[in-house]
């Protein structure tokens, strides 16, 4: 198993781009910054959630302390794909992520609730610790899709990605039996994340200033779960689709999860 980073601390800034602004974007993106080693890849997540998804309903209110948990691999996945089981967190706009990593059919098995041989550590313990707060937490829906990853060309913190082709399904419990999804954004759509210890650079910024290109509040899980409640798949009286159409009256706004 290759190195990885446990702990993240950075901000995460989202923008919806259009295909003609994110190809004008482009331009200058080349100047300042290459795609890294990964290029292009897949990348495969189930986020786990109570049964009346408490989690994202918590985050459709947009409170300062919001936290999620989720099983993510990259590419194809079998029993034997490095997988990551973690806990992402976002107080006051700042965004920390834990995680650890193992083979699939381990960290599968460990959310489930299985015994496992996974070697403690802190960030284990922290995991447990979550699951054991929320008690009844199951797989609640996979998102996958395409990512571009960037990093500077002289400051290798500064990172930005590029999703296209963003889907869910409500129905899949497992990454190694992926099946299709909804898509959530229109074709030629891009969803661009900036990754940043500190503020954005300022000619990034004037140059998405120029193309109308602006913060956007939006995550993937969320955005999926509000799709599901449109497409009735959850039932009309339940109290998560209460919250949800509460939710999609937020300007058409997804929060941050």
């Amino acid at each position: 198993m290759g190195e990885y980073r446990e702990v993240f601390r950075r901000k995460e800034i989202k923008y919806l781009l259009g295909k003609e602004q994110y190809t004008e974007l482009m331009k200058y993106m080349d100047t300042i910054a290459v795609v890294d080693s990964y290029g292009i890849s897949k990348i495969n997540n189930i986020y786990y959630d109570t049964k009346d998804y408490r989690l994202i309903r918590n985050s459709l209110e947009k409170p300062v302390y919001k936290e999620k948990l989720r099983l993510r691999t990259y590419g194809d996945t079998s029993d034997d794909t490095n997988a990551f089981i973690e806990i992402k967190k976002k107080y006051n706009g700042i965004v920390y992520k834990r995680r650890i990593a193992g083979r699939y059919v381990t960290m599968h098995d460990y959310l489930a609730g299985k015994k496992t041989d996974i070697d403690p550590s802190q960030i284990l313990r922290e995991i447990a610790s979550f699951i054991d707060l929320y008690g009844d937490l199951r797989p609640a829906m996979s998102v996958c899709y395409e990512r571009m990853a960037m990093e500077g060309r002289t400051d290798r913190e500064f990172r930005v990605t590029f999703d296209r082709n963003i889907e869910w399904n409500a129905m899949c419990s497992d990454l190694r039996d992926l099946r299709p999804g909804r898509m959530l954004l229109e074709p030629g759509q891009y969803l661009m994340e900036i990754k940043v210890g500190n503020a954005l650079p300022v000619e990034l910024s004037r140059r998405m200033s120029e193309l109308g290109i602006f913060p956007a509040s939006f995550s993937k899980y969320g955005a999926g779960y509000m799709d599901m409640i449109k497409t009735a798949t959850v039932p009309a009286g339940s109290t998560s689709r209460k919250h949800a159409v509460a939710g999609s009256r937020m300007k058409g706004e997804v929060a941050y999860v």
